[in-house]
């Protein structure tokens, strides 16, 4: 493998993009897309472990299952928080020994796993909740008008990609 100067790195890279973006046509709101996206978690994720001690991922599991009326099979439970399935047995895993989840087996065929919220767990989210929704209010909604969210919606809304996770 030949390792180039640094000088030439970057000449490179702009080569390679170009030919697969022609014109570079969207990079830049895809770059702020990506700062948005990485700076708005950093901060959701540090906020809520300051200011409740749950993690943003922890709490995304929680609020997934009460979205769905408090349980979810492991696979949808982990294809709605876009982590893998073996990233999700180990969240849920942990949140289980907390006694935030309980493991059930589902349905009468006992192959698969029902995820549920305990009353720990409900309670958790209550205290937790307030915290990530103020911050989504100020750090998001507060920043764009009514105008300027809907077009983002409708934006985003046509990017969407399946990203169901093995």
């Amino acid at each position: 493998m030949q390792i180039l100067p640094e000088s030439e790195v970057a000449a490179l890279f702009d080569r390679v993009v170009e030919a697969q973006v022609p014109g570079r046509r969207g990079l830049a709101a895809w770059r702020s897309l990506l700062r948005a996206h990485a700076s708005l978690l950093r901060r959701l994720d540090t906020d809520l472990e300051q200011e409740t001690g749950l993690a943003l991922a922890d709490f995304d599991v929680l609020a997934q299952l009460a979205q769905a009326h408090g349980a979810l099979r492991m696979t949808e439970l982990a294809d709605r928080a876009l982590i893998s399935r073996s990233g999700m047995s180990r969240r849920v895993a942990r949140l289980v020994d907390e006694g935030l989840l309980r493991r059930d087996r589902a349905g009468t065929d006992g192959r698969g796993v029902v995820v549920a919220l305990t009353k720990a767990g409900i309670t958790r989210l209550g205290e937790t909740a307030p915290v990530h929704a103020r911050g989504i209010s100020e750090l998001f909604v507060a920043q764009l008008d009514d105008q300027e969210l809907a077009l983002l919606e409708r934006a985003l809304n046509k990017v969407i990609v399946d990203c169901s996770f093995g």
